[in-house]
């Protein structure tokens, strides 16, 4: 095939994936964020770092139904044309007209590897830790008024009345264990500011008092003050408080396979283990086996027959299969991990059929060689 029609079907190819991945992500995950996600987390600062933390995810799940689809529309579209009779009549062999959707499916290979393996697993924490934010109420611009909210697996109890603007309360109440002195305190002010910095917030109280007892005691200690301030464990300028836990998805290559569990003894994490090495490393395949596939069929089909309908029809199959293909790697490898090699026999079985139907239409509309006409061979002149 020369070079320039091969560039130019493997740019229309490629700009039809980029925009159905498009319309597919971006639109779902935005709606999914605001329909779940608090009001006030999406005015928190929040939004951003919950996105960042879902598309690449995303991304790279349905790259290859992208590709697939947008490799079967243009097919399609060039059997409508009757474009694949032309090439045809240029004498390009089917493996010839096939080559330029090969070469998109194997850069969404390579596209889905980088995705799933090095940029997902280094922003989905992001997700995580606004999960744990709002779980935990570390977002002071969340916190409702008339409200009890616990904070530090329930060494502090907080409760103010109102809020007087985006980062001061008024009426507020807060009781807390200390337990470097084994005290109970109780602080009461008229009024509180949350002042954030890059290590937290400080919360400071003004016109209050400080009520304190040794825990089991009965003598209490009192303390009042004009201004006092005091850190919290929230949210801060810089960056979303850290978890305690590490989910085996935010691992970079190296350490994810380095981090293999042994199955005898953690069965529940080898379990996720080996459904997160499906996702990771058999979902990126898709894109060329969809591809080939999608190939396949729109050159038996569609090509033979020359109508619309039918190879149309045909833009369904690959949406099935990696569906099918994803919840198999999502949910039966979970609950049974040697499942995992069934799901690379589905993907090895449909790049074989995908290239058995390519080889099939080459060997059908191979060009035939001309055959040069035999004419009788004059006889012996008379005499």
């Amino acid at each position: 095939m020369p070079r320039l029609l091969f560039f130019y079907l493997a740019k229309r190819i490629a700009l039809t994936a980029l925009l159905i991945e498009l319309s597919l992500c971006v639109p779902v995950v935005v709606t999914s964020l605001f329909h779940h996600l608090p009001p006030a987390a999406l005015s928190s600062g929040l939004m951003v770092p919950a996105l960042l933390g879902t598309l690449p995810t995303a991304l790279y799940l349905a790259l290859p139904m992208s590709i697939g689809v947008a490799v079967a529309l243009e097919l399609a579209r060039m059997s409508s044309d009757g474009m694949i009779a032309v090439l045809y009549s240029l004498r390009l062999s089917a493996r010839a007209i096939a080559a330029p959707a090969a070469f998109v499916g194997a850069i969404g290979v390579v596209i889905g590897l980088w995705l799933s393996s090095v940029f997902a697993p280094a922003h989905v924490g992001g997700m995580h830790d606004v999960i744990h934010v709002i779980r935990n109420s570390l977002n002071h611009r969340m916190l409702e008024p008339a409200r009890f909210y616990t904070f530090d697996k329930g060494r502090w109890t907080l409760y103010f009345e109102r809020w007087l603007s985006a980062d001061v309360v008024a009426g507020i109440f807060i009781y807390r264990t200390v337990v470097e002195k084994n005290e109970e305190q109780v602080i009461s002010a008229a009024q509180a500011e949350f002042r954030r910095n890059e290590h937290g917030v400080l919360l400071v109280l003004v016109d209050g008092s400080i009520l304190t007892r040794v825990r089991g005691g009965a003598a209490l200690r009192s303390a009042n003050f004009v201004e006092y301030a005091m850190p919290i464990d929230m949210q801060g300028s810089v960056g979303l408080p850290q978890r305690d836990w590490r989910g085996v998805f935010e691992l970079q290559p190296f350490e994810f396979f380095a981090s293999m569990p042994a199955r005898e003894t953690d069965p529940r994490r080898y379990s996720e283990w080996m459904s997160e090495a499906a996702k990771r490393c058999g979902i990126p395949l898709l894109a060329l086996a969809h591809a080939l596939l999608a190939m396949g069929l729109v050159l038996n089909i569609g090509s033979q027959t020359g109508r619309r309908s039918r190879a149309t029809m045909l833009v369904l199959v690959t949406p099935t299969i990696h569906v099918g293909i994803l919840l198999l790697a999502e949910t039966m490898v979970r609950q049974t991990p040697s499942a995992i090699w069934l799901v690379a026999a589905a993907i090895a079985a449909e790049i074989v059929v995908g290239i058995a139907l390519i080889e099939r239409c080459n060997g059908l509309l191979a060009p035939v060689p001309p055959v040069m006409p035999r004419f009788p061979r004059p006889g012996p002149a008379a005499t």
